[in-house]
């Protein structure tokens, strides 16, 4: 990025990210980030939780993402020591410090799909 005239660049962890909406998107970016995100913005979610309302998602995908999502420090999983095993995940200070970002991001695709398509419900398997 330029800053009066001279060059700039910001580095994290010895990556170098030349504008702060690289910053983002490198941590949010993709397909599946960001809808993972939303789902966890209110409240903490089971595996089985997040993939009943991201339907498209793979398994291998979705524990990917998660576990994307928790070595960045965005979302905290939790596993509870019981039979079998029970595992939440849920936003941390600095991934529910994205929730206005989500939100704007939310409303702008709900205008442009409003103005550009139509919603459809969706029938069950």
């Amino acid at each position: 990025m330029k800053i009066n005239d001279e060059q700039y660049k910001f580095v994290i962890d010895g990556q170098d990210y030349h504008c702060a909406l690289d910053v983002t998107s490198s941590f949010i970016g993709g397909k599946w980030k960001t809808v993972v995100l939303w789902y966890l913005r209110k409240d903490k979610k089971r595996f089985k939780e997040l993939k009943d309302v991201i339907p498209d998602i793979t398994d291998k995908m979705l524990s990917l993402q998660l576990r994307a999502l928790d070595a960045d420090g965005l979302v905290k999983r939790t596993i509870y020591p019981e039979v079998p095993p029970r595992v939440e995940y849920e936003l941390t200070k600095e991934g529910k410090s994205l929730v206005p970002v989500l939100e704007a991001m939310a409303l702008w695709g709900r205008t442009k799909a409003k103005k550009d398509g139509k919603m459809v419900k969706v029938s069950l398997r």
